[in-house]
């Protein structure tokens, strides 16, 4: 019997194949935003439209200003991934409301799957959007881990938004 990947496994690797267009020097990210069973956006980590990326420079500037990873996002050339699938969705006049977003992530060196997990900036956009779930890739026996978006926004209801239990650069 030929088996079909779940549906998860499927936008994954669909992300995943989107990821191979980033320019980032330390990670490969991939997203696509599905509605109602349709990919309606794909975003990938790169510098902003006709402008020229690390890997055209070369070098990465954060690396060269010692800047810690997770931090002063302003001073990267790149474009979050999740932001460009939004970014790309408002360019085609596509609502994303009850969309999800799947994620996938992995280091450019080693190809270690990556937590795909949104940095502050990308989820607040993600909120803002009105998507539902978002499925992230990591490196542990199960492929992904699904969140849903309300559950992100009550929690900041209650409490600041610093006390997430779940944020980017941290794997529980």
């Amino acid at each position: 019997m030929i088996a079909r990947p779940e549906k998860e496994d499927y936008y994954l690797n669909i992300a995943q194949v989107v990821s191979r267009r980033s320019t980032c020097l330390k990670v490969l990210i991939g997203a696509i935003i599905v509605k109602e069973d349709q990919i309606i956006a794909t975003g990938y980590v790169g510098a902003p439209r006709h402008t020229r990326s690390s890997l055209d420079h070369g070098f990465c500037l954060r690396r060269k200003l010692q800047i810690p990873s997770g931090t002063q996002y302003e001073l990267c050339r790149s474009v979050h991934a999740e932001q460009n699938a939004i970014i790309n969705a408002a360019r085609a006049g596509v609502s994303l409301l009850g969309g999800d977003m799947y994620i996938f992530g992995e280091e450019r060196e080693s190809a270690k799957t990556v937590f795909a997990f949104p940095c502050f900036i990308c989820k607040k956009m993600i909120i803002n959007a009105g998507l539902n779930r978002i499925v992230v890739s990591q490196p542990e026996a199960e492929r992904y881990r699904v969140f849903n978006v309300a559950d992100w926004a009550r929690e900041w209801l209650d409490q600041d938004i610093l006390e997430d239990s779940v944020r980017y650069g941290r794997v529980e």
